[in-house]
């Protein structure tokens, strides 16, 4: 029976994915489950697994776009393993005549080989044999160079027609190559080679989404600076006892998760989204983290982060950051969101104006920490600083609000026991 296998819906409102790679060839044997293809939606990468085990029949190339509920492949339920009883038999039952048959094969091989050699032997060129007079005669042709010239040109990366020769009928001297002067726009020794690859649905839709954010909203963004010498030091004191309890490490992404809850509480603008004509404004904190996977950016959701501790930011980090690296994020773990934190740091960026995650109306760039000179307590000092950004929609969200979001986001960095732990770290870290 010929099992026909349909595209599955990867989502509401996903009416179209592209087979981005096959993993399987046709004719192939395949179990069930077994992953048989990749394919793209606009909003993430997922596996197709085989619904039965068989033989498959590709119905549709890598780079198609194919409809939801589209046939894709088809597989022959009734066709047979392969290396089954069958074909183990058949190579058992040779008998005594499979020793003659080797025998022969043997002897025909020998012969093969001998032939082989003797065609190779006669077309080998006798070394006594010397290149014909008019051969001979075109290498001096009108434009080719010395070999003393051809070296100089080769260095210089010019090519010989593009060389006056003044030698006898034209040819080009040493002194010719060493006083050529390459052209204007002339290409060098270097390789010029270019390769073309089709972009992926998920990489064209983000490419869509980041232009149309950029026609659409009113985007600014304003700046800060953040002082995380009181956040090196929490680390430095209870990270080893925070990994041993928890079995996730204490890293900054809290931190900043944290600080964020509190400034959305303080400017609830930032936590809006424009619908239509309305504001609409949550009162839950559902925090969108941008991660980098194997296709790519991805941003999963934290939900309700407001109810999480510094433990379960942590832990949520990393499961969502695993399932993106390992492929195996799903669409729901990255519908939704109401804010959004990114963090260029992780690759050095020392300053960025982040894009707005649409339909989300802010997002915050956390950066690379640097050692910088600072005045602390009217002297020089020098600490960890980090630069930090945040984009907002000025249609919704006024400057005041913008610049006093990133303020607070600020404070409780640099004085988190206090604003972050109420004063408890043993408690706030559940130690």
């Amino acid at each position: 029976m010929a099992l026909e296998m349909k595209v599955p819906s990867p989502g509401e409102s996903i009416t179209e994915v592209e087979i981005a790679q096959w993993l399987v060839e046709d004719g192939d044997y395949v179990e069930k489950d077994q992953a048989i293809a990749e394919v793209d939606s606009d909003k993430a990468t997922l596996e197709l697994p085989a619904e039965a085990s068989g033989i498959i029949t590709l119905k549709a190339e890598e780079g198609d776009a194919v409809a939801v509920g589209q046939v894709v492949c088809l597989i022959d339920t009734d066709a047979p393993k392969p290396g089954g009883s069958d074909s183990n038999k058949a190579s058992g039952d040779e008998g005594s005549g499979g020793d003659a048959e080797k025998e022969l094969d043997k002897k025909d091989k020998n012969t093969a080989d001998t032939n082989e050699k003797a065609e190779a032997k006669t077309e080998t060129p006798s070394k006594s044999s010397t290149p014909n007079q008019s051969q001979d005669k075109k290498s001096y042709a009108t434009g080719t160079p010395s070999p003393a010239a051809k070296k100089t040109l080769d260095e210089k990366g010019i090519d010989a027609k593009d060389v006056q020769g003044s030698g006898r009928d034209g040819r080009i001297t040493k002194d010719d190559a060493v006083n050529a002067q390459p052209s204007m726009g002339t290409p060098g020794n270097g390789s010029r080679g270019e390769s073309r690859s089709k972009m992926s649905m998920l990489r064209r839709k983000v490419a869509e989404r980041l232009v149309s954010v950029k026609n659409e909203t009113a985007m600014l963004t304003t700046f800060n600076e953040v002082d995380m010498s009181a956040i090196f030091a929490l680390r430095d004191k209870y990270k080893e006892d925070f990994k041993s309890k928890h079995s996730v490490g204490l890293g900054f992404m809290s931190f900043f998760t944290l600080a964020c809850v509190r400034a959305l509480e303080m400017y609830p603008a930032v936590n809006s989204m424009i619908d239509g004509k309305e504001m609409i404004t949550y009162d839950f904190k559902d925090i969108s983290i941008a991660v980098s996977g194997p296709k790519g950016l991805m941003v999963p959701v934290i939900r309700n982060a407001e109810n999480l501790s510094f433990r379960g930011v942590e832990s949520e980090v990393k499961r969502l950051a695993l399932r993106a690296r390992d492929g195996q994020i799903t669409v729901d773990e990255m519908t939704g969101g109401t804010f959004t934190i990114t963090n260029g740091g992780v690759f050095g960026s020392m300053l960025s104006t982040p894009i707005i995650n649409p339909p989300q109306s802010a997002i915050l760039g956390m950066h690379n920490i640097v050692e910088r000179p600072i005045v602390r307590d009217g002297g020089i000092a020098i600490a960890p600083i980090m630069y930090v950004a945040l984009s907002y929609d000025h249609r919704i969200i006024d400057g005041k609000e913008s610049v006093g979001f990133l303020v607070a986001v600020k404070e409780a960095l640099e004085n988190p026991e206090e604003l972050l732990m109420n004063n408890n770290v043993l408690k706030a870290l559940e130690l």
